[in-house]
């Protein structure tokens, strides 16, 4: 099969872009997750609509319809929406098509985008009394999930997810007086780098914080051997994707979800 080429963006490298989802894949996989007939099944009670989906990453022996229904048994078990994640590298590859004419609906357009190099990228400037610190998983998912107004159950399962990953995480929480200000994350794989969990709380938003911290984590992981990055945000976060696009980031590929379940979304 070949890749959904309407999804690429950007004339980047397809070897690139397929390095950078696996990447992705391997940092958002949770403890809960099963194969069935070529889709990863993805099980986590988590916020992240990425660590509760369907990936299909080949294709299977069983018609569409039945293995849609096996899978919405497993998902009904588990107490959570049926949900399927649609990529450039979804198998087959007009599966988006096929489920758009069973009435799934779309939903969370989402851009992958890329560094292909991290050389040259310039050092990091934060506001006056900063401190950066380098909490644990646990601290770091309560900062973050804090920040972000998350119920205890979500912030629990992040940090479970993080202390669990294949790939391990480092957090940084950028600290502004006794005030967290910002945090993000990065997971390094080799020699790509993807980041993760970047968030700046509302009263210091709009100066530039984000992609100082971005540069800061960016760094760290170049300096473990990082060469190029990559991260995900939605396509309607302008002023996110503005502020990444400065650093030098450019969208590799788009990705949306698709379900029969309204509340899905």
């Amino acid at each position: 099969m070949q890749p959904n080429a309407g999804l690429f963006l950007n004339g980047f490298d397809p070897g690139l872009l397929r390095r950078a989802e696996e990447a992705g894949l391997n940092a958002s996989a949770p403890t809960q997750q099963r194969l069935l007939d070529g889709w990863l099944l993805r099980l986590s009670p988590a916020k992240a609509k990425r660590a509760r989906c369907v990936n299909a990453l080949y294709a299977g022996q069983l018609p569409l319809d039945e293995r849609i229904a096996l899978a919405q048994s497993v998902f009904e078990t588990a107490a959570l929406p049926f949900i399927v994640r649609i990529t450039p590298f979804s198998e087959p590859s007009d599966l988006d098509a096929q489920l758009e004419a069973r009435g799934f609906a779309s939903f969370d357009d989402t851009r992958v985008m890329l560094l292909p190099s991290l050389e040259g990228l310039q050092g990091a400037r934060f506001p006056p009394r900063s401190e950066l610190v380098s909490p644990g998983s646990g601290a770091f998912a309560e900062a973050v999930g804090l920040l972000r107004g998350s119920p205890l159950s979500h912030r629990q399962e992040h940090a479970n997810r993080l202390r669990n990953s294949p790939v391990p995480y480092t957090g940084v929480m950028l600290r502004i007086g006794e005030e967290i200000a910002a945090c993000g994350q990065f997971v390094l794989e080799h020699d790509i780098v993807g980041l993760y969990d970047v968030f700046t709380a509302p009263a210091h938003r709009n100066a530039g914080i984000a992609a100082a911290l971005c540069r800061h984590l960016l760094l760290m992981a170049q300096a473990r051997g990082a060469r190029r990055a990559y991260l995900q945000v939605e396509a309607q976060n302008h002023a996110a994707r503005s502020a990444y696009e400065r650093i030098g980031f450019r969208d590799g590929y788009a990705y949306h979800y698709r379900s029969l379940d309204p509340s899905a979304a």
